[in-house]
Order: C-alpha cells, then sequence, then structure tokens
C-alpha cells in the first residue's frame, strides 16, 4: 500500500530546480551550436511575459516561442528545430512552473 504524497508525480524527465526547471529530451538536438539532450528554462518576469505579448502582436505561437527563447537563452529559430514531442515537454514544464500549486 502506498501513501499519496499530496504532491503531483513529476514525470521522470522533468527536474525542478531552484530558478525553474530542466528537461531531459527525448531526442538529443542541436541547440545553440551543440547538441544537447537536456534544456533549461527560469522562471518568467511579468515584464518579459508582457513584453513578449506585446512583440507577438497577438500572436500566440510568436508570444510562446519568444518567451520560451528568453527563458532558456535559446534562439526561437533553434527551438523551432526541437521534436514535437521534446517541445511539448518545454511546455508542460513551464506550465506547472506557474501554476500557483506546488510542483
Amino acid at each position: 500500500m502506498t501513501q499519496a504524497t499530496g504532491k503531483k508525480d513529476l514525470p521522470k524527465w522533468l527536474e525542478v530546480t531552484s530558478e525553474g526547471f530542466s528537461i531531459t529530451l527525448k531526442h538529443p538536438t542541436e541547440l545553440c551550436h551543440a547538441v544537447v539532450d537536456k534544456v533549461s528554462m527560469r522562471s518568467p518576469t511579468v515584464r518579459e511575459v508582457s513584453a513578449a505579448e506585446m512583440a507577438s502582436n497577438g500572436d500566440a505561437e510568436k508570444r510562446e516561442l519568444m518567451l520560451f527563447s528568453s527563458l532558456t537563452m535559446i534562439p526561437a529559430e533553434d527551438l523551432k528545430g526541437l521534436k514535437y514531442r521534446d517541445y511539448r515537454r518545454l511546455q508542460a514544464g513551464y506550465f506547472r512552473m506557474v501554476d500557483e500549486d506546488e510542483l
């Protein structure tokens, strides 16, 4: 018999850090001229979210890519080269990070 901890179980590919989170990629990818198997993202400021919103002119996909690029320090064009499964991991980590609930 197992006890519930009250916290949502994290997937094996997601690691919470003091500044944000790190994901392990399913498919190692070239990002910033190096092949990597992990991507880290820090928590956004209100200013960064607002700036991405204003610069995207209402384009939700562009807003997200601009914001993720800023928070990972990876160019948006490089992020577009991620396999979709790995991009979904990045999205999942972001939404867990900005959710009010404890991880």
